[in-house]
């Protein structure tokens, strides 16, 4: 029995604590209703969720779910933050993208709340030689700078240090980076890397710069490849390593060499899962930084940046919600600086309504939701610290591997790493395929009719290294056949959806075969006969009570009509004259493939 103190606030102390024993006979009852006859711990794991890296997310977590200490905010081992203070000043750094000498858009950005600027310099980005220009009128003693330049970084370093003296801004007052990062050049592009120049750079920053840092560790390259969170801070862990070495081998200390580092990590929709990586990611870095002797330097500095890999090309306003929910997610980690990606990124160059959504949205995070207001707003919830122990540990091992092949390097030109991120994607990629995995607007309630978002093209970045995924990949070449037969014919490749029974039986099943093939780029045709719907193929569609009396006649009507191919929506069955079954989990992407091959959608 719990007793409280008579403050007239009790409420439900008069009742024993209940135990994890009898939650599990109560979802043991549950599960048998639907047929599932588990008990025990079993029952637990029935409602589990696997997720990548063998990480299981459970149903209850209790305060029985121990993980490490993760310290003070601004302490070792720095889970809960790198900054005692956090981001509660004046919130993270709104960092705008910029691939194009467009200074007006620079200036729109920081004049409406961002307050650093992310310009992708060399090729696919700025010139280098226009640099001056796209700075015009930045106070840059106020507005950090971080450079993306690839091979070019260092001509694009000497010109964003001139600007700096030509504009008499004192050395002790610049911030930013200078993006150098040749090993991310090398998984992006497959040219080896090379070291000097970066180093020279990260040299005389310690020097002459205090405020700057030389280096990017960049783990985007290998979200975009199709790896997995784990994989992503392994890679991150390997790159910040090989950095150290080169840089203490040039003379530099540990902790010099940790201050030029800057880390960068994908945010995705999966919000509690960012919320861990990015918490999981300084742990791992200040064990790193204790085992070489500088623990006191162990702090990472993050940027995060909204997925790339989880933009879609169709139905993009569904995007904004998405960034939302990573831009909270990575506000919520602890990130030191947030990129929110325009919503129109798939598309090409963002308009200036895009842009302002995009900052826009750190502003409302910040000032109106108050997200900054606390320090580690996750901290003390058992999943998420639990969460973050177990993909910490997972992303330990992922590095080791990486060192134990000797190295990043090793591991990129062998083609390890490249397999064993394609052999992720792969795994993905059949999850989202089957729609167990659903994609908003795209795989789940796509729109035939919505009217193409068109943008300029985006200049077309470095390549030659890891290949670049996306989620609605699959989906997306569907679309694309139906949307050239619709040009050539006028019309999109039609399948007819034939409702039997009354409403109550076929309602459900009809809903669901109409967004399967429209993720498809095939229209259903539900009114009328099928002589008149233009179709070639039809699917039967209710209850499976209805299917057992009058599917098999349904089938051969349809047949009679003239219908090449008869589906049923639904688990497979023996019903005479069906030629395949859809339903829930079944390989969407192959269905729909063949079905466009037989209709002679090119």
């Amino acid at each position: 029995m719990t007793v409280l103190p008579d403050d007239g606030l009790s409420l439900a102390a008069e009742f024993s604590d209940a135990t994890r024993e009898q939650w599990q006979r109560l979802v043991a009852g549950v599960l048998l209703k639907s047929g599932r006859q588990v008990e025990g711990a079993a029952a637990e794991d029935a409602l589990s969720t696997t997720l990548e890296d063998g990480l299981r997310i459970r149903p209850l977590y209790t305060g029985h779910d121990t993980a490490p200490e993760p310290g003070l905010p601004g302490f070792a081992p720095f889970v809960r933050g790198g900054r005692p203070e956090g981001s509660t000043a004046g919130g993270w750094d709104v960092r705008q993208r910029h691939t194009v000498p467009d200074p007006s858009a620079v200036l729109t950005d920081l004049e409406n709340g961002v307050t650093s600027l992310w310009l992708v310099v060399g090729e696919g980005g700025i010139p280098v030689e226009s640099l001056g220009r796209v700075l015009e009128g930045v106070y840059l003693d106020l507005a950090p700078v971080a450079l993306d330049a690839g091979a070019d970084v260092e001509s694009a370093a000497r010109e964003l240090l001139r600007l700096y003296a030509e504009r008499g801004v004192d050395t002790r007052a610049v911030r930013g980076g200078l993006g150098a990062d040749p090993l991310g050049h090398e998984a992006r592009t497959g040219r080896a890397a090379d070291f000097a120049p970066a180093t020279r750079l990260a040299l005389r920053c310690a020097e002459e710069y205090p405020g700057l840092r030389a280096l990017t560790v960049d783990a985007l390259p290998y979200h975009e490849a199709g790896g997995s969170a784990a994989q992503e801070l392994g890679c991150s862990l390997a790159t910040g390593v090989a950095w150290l070495r080169e840089l203490t081998s040039a003379g530099m200390g540990v902790a010099q060499a940790c201050a030029q580092l800057e880390f960068r990590y994908a945010a995705t929709a999966d919000q509690f899962l960012t919320i861990a990586k990015l918490r999981a990611a300084r742990r791992l870095w200040a064990r790193v930084a204790e085992v070489s002797g500088a623990a006191e330097a162990g702090a990472q500095r993050q940027h995060a940046v909204t997925s790339p890999v989880m933009m879609t090309r169709r139905d993009p306003w569904v995007n904004m919600l998405r960034t939302t929910v990573a831009a909270l997610a990575a506000g919520a980690g602890g990130a030191d600086a947030v990129t929110v990606l325009p919503f129109d990124h798939a598309l090409g160059l963002p308009d200036a309504f895009a842009r302002r959504i995009a900052r826009n949205t750190s502003t409302i995070l910040i000032e109106e939701s108050h997200l900054t207001r606390v320090i580690d707003p996750a901290g003390g919830s058992w999943y998420v610290e639990r969460l973050t122990d177990e993909l910490a540990r997972a992303g330990w091992e992922f590095f080791q591997g990486i060192e134990r092949s000797g190295g990043l390097a090793a591991a990129l030109r062998s083609g390890r790493l490249g397999d064993d991120l394609a052999r992720t994607w792969q795994k993905r990629s059949a999850k989202l395929a089957g729609r167990r995995e659903p994609i908003t607007g795209v795989s789940e309630f796509p729109h035939l009719a919505e009217r193409p978002v068109e943008r300029a093209p985006a200049p077309r970045g470095p390549s030659g290294g890891l290949p670049r995924v996306r989620r609605d990949e699959a989906f997306e070449a569907l679309r694309a056949r139906s949307d050239a037969h619709l040009t050539a014919t006028g019309r999109r490749p039609r399948i007819f959806l034939a409702a039997l029974g009354p409403a109550a039986a076929h309602t459900a099943r009809l809903a669901f075969a109409s967004n399967l093939f429209q993720a498809g780029g095939i229209e259903p045709v539900t009114e009328g006969g099928f002589e008149d719907s233009g179709a070639t193929e039809a699917c039967l569609c209710s209850s499976d009570t209805v299917y057992a009396e009058r599917a098999a006649d349904a089938a051969r009507d349809l047949r009679a009509a003239g219908a090449r191919r008869v589906f049923l929506a639904g688990r497979p069955g023996e019903y005479d004259g069906v030629d395949d079954h859809v339903f829930a989990g079944c390989d969407a992407v192959a269905v729909l493939t063949a079905t466009l091959d037989r209709m002679g959608v090119s």
